[in-house]
């Protein structure tokens, strides 16, 4: 297969006139559903079952504490469940105690990354009532956070960020669940199986009958893209032709991966109440989008034809952008084996990974991550001008770019560090088996395990294996820390932003909005990548596709 261009601009150009569309309605509903004081049914019956006061704010603290006791009560239950099936869901043998760990972890901290065949490892109720309820609740704790800074940014004189129960339920159930029924119907007529049984089927060339494994497919399908989960129900996740048969389930699946990252934008500029502001995160996220999407084209475009790894019903075309979104945000799903992209193809879903996932992001968490960019870049630019740097009347001082540093700090340390150790172990180093010994690319395997890991985006270069007790271990380590200690960062700041007074505009403030910020922005974001993992994608990515 050789790339075609005209496809490419075609595709892409289909996605921005939907993207587009979606972006004030659905930003603009976002807001409304965080800004509303009424609860529905669902939701107080939710309050009333979990004790909870929904009238009442927390403190930052509070907060946190309530997003860590939900996510690891939904660690430990997804964890036993799935040590249990067997007994519990009469389905399937007791999942390996490491895999069920690393699953746990996975679903809960939003990668889903996946040590196992899913469909001969889980059953069809483990998939709906664990992995797939955990698809909606992982993505609702990501809105949550990020409406939380919105608040401690827009909010002053108070230690009150809102109530996580009650934005984890609205995001629940106002939110994802409805666009999730919505987008398992256009699913089905696209041709996603939805079922609760296998299907049989007869090899006409052997005469052997085979039982092809079946489920609720299309509604898993929705809510896995839409809250940027990525874990397939199938292992060949989304190039299997059950979960995306042809070439609109596939532009359609784009869409839903990065609509909602997209507009919260949106719903930014609205709850602050200066649209400016939302546009700009959303032109550096947009500009983010556009460059590295572009790059990607052109990689898989040098590489001349393509064979094997990559999907006969989309080609290199379409897969480009798949690859493209699913890296740029936490999502992981992958309609092309990300280990049979050409090698400076498989470097930049490497670097989108390692931008942060900012372009648009996770569900929630692209958003606060722009959000603490932004915030240091209006603190360098202060610097630059000799003024004390302020971001949306609130003054940055020591305490908040000591948060603001800790949280970019976090997941290189995680991704260089546990790679390193990785590469000194011989015995775990031949994991990598797929490729040569000592070659770029094994680094590069590694390298992307831990990257997928600690970006909880959850996509790998298939040739390396991870179900053992050291990979299990490591990689949900990383999963957990890169998930968790950005939130307390996150949950921190917003509460240290609530408790300050509003400081007028003066004419020495940083306008935090329009082009110029809007360019400081993107740069910074790529510069502080560019230094912390230049040296690594050197050595693997660089040095592969150089030699070629």
């Amino acid at each position: 297969m050789t790339f075609s261009l005209a496809s490419f601009l075609t595709q892409a150009a289909i996605l921005l006139v939907l993207l587009a569309a979606a972006h004030k309605p659905l930003g603009l509903y976002m807001a409304r559903v965080f800004e509303s004081t009424k609860n529905y049914l669902p939701e107080r019956v939710f309050y009333r079952i979990a004790g909870v006061d929904a009238a009442a704010d927390q403190k930052w603290s509070t907060y946190l504490r309530s997003v860590l006791a939900f996510s690891v009560v939904g660690i430990l239950f997804v964890f036993l469940l799935q040590r249990l099936q067997g007994l519990v869901a009469g389905q399937g043998e007791a999942v390996d105690p490491w895999i069920a760990m690393n699953t746990a972890i996975s679903f809960v901290t939003n990668t889903n990354w996946q040590t196992y065949a899913p469909e001969a490892t889980v059953g069809i109720l483990v998939q709906m009532l664990l992995l797939a309820v955990q698809n909606f609740l992982s993505a609702a704790v990501g809105i949550a956070v990020a409406i939380a800074l919105v608040r401690g940014i827009k909010r002053s004189k108070t230690d009150e960020i809102g109530n996580f129960w009650v934005d984890l339920s609205r995001a629940a159930f106002r939110i994802l669940l409805p666009i999730a029924i919505v987008g398992a119907v256009v699913f089905l007529a696209t041709g996603i199986v939805q079922n609760f049984t296998g299907s049989p089927v007869t090899n006409a060339a052997l005469g052997v009958q085979q039982q092809i494994p079946g489920g609720p497919v299309a509604s898993q399908e929705a809510i896995k893209l839409l809250g940027t989960n990525g874990g397939g129900y199938f292992n060949a996740n989304s190039a299997h032709p059950f979960e995306n048969p042809n070439a609109y389930s596939n532009l359609f699946s784009i869409f839903l991966i990065l609509v909602i990252p997209f507009s919260l934008t949106y719903t930014y500029g609205r709850m602050v109440g200066q649209q400016r502001q939302g546009y700009t995160v959303l032109t550096v996220m947009a500009g983010l989008w556009a460059i590295s999407t572009g790059l990607m084209a052109w990689a898989m475009a040098a590489a001349g034809p393509l064979g094997e790894g990559f999907e006969q019903r989309f080609g290199p075309a379409a897969s480009s952008l798949f690859a493209s979104a699913t890296t740029l945000t936490s999502t992981g799903a992958v309609d092309v084996a990300h280990d049979s992209l050409p090698p400076l193809a498989g470097g930049m879903a490497l670097l989108n990974m390692m931008l942060g996932e900012i372009a648009p992001g996770g569900v929630g968490s692209g958003l606060y991550g722009m959000l603490v960019l932004a915030i240091i870049s209006v603190f360098i630019a202060g610097l630059m001008v000799g003024r004390t740097p302020e971001f949306m009347g609130k003054k940055i001082t020591a305490k908040q770019m000591k948060l603001a540093a800790m949280y970019i700090l976090v997941t290189p340390t995680l991704v260089l560090v546990f790679t390193g150790i990785t590469m000194l172990i011989p015995d775990q180093l031949a994991n990598a088996a797929a490729s040569p010994q000592n070659s770029p690319h094994q680094f590069s395997e590694v390298l992307y395990a831990f990257t997928s890991a600690a970006n909880n985006n959850g996509s790998a270069f298939g040739g390396i294996t991870s179900s053992g007790p050291y990979f299990a271990t490591l990689l949900g380590l990383a999963m957990f820390f890169g998930r968790f200690i950005p939130i307390i960062l996150v949950l921190a700041l917003a509460g240290s932003l609530a408790q300050q007074k509003v400081v007028p505009a003066s004419s020495g403030t940083v306008p935090t909005h329009g082009p110029l910020f809007a360019t400081l922005l993107l740069g910074i974001s790529v510069v502080l990548t560019a230094l912390t993992y230049f040296p690594a994608l050197a050595l693997g990515p660089l040095a592969e596709g150089l030699a070629k």
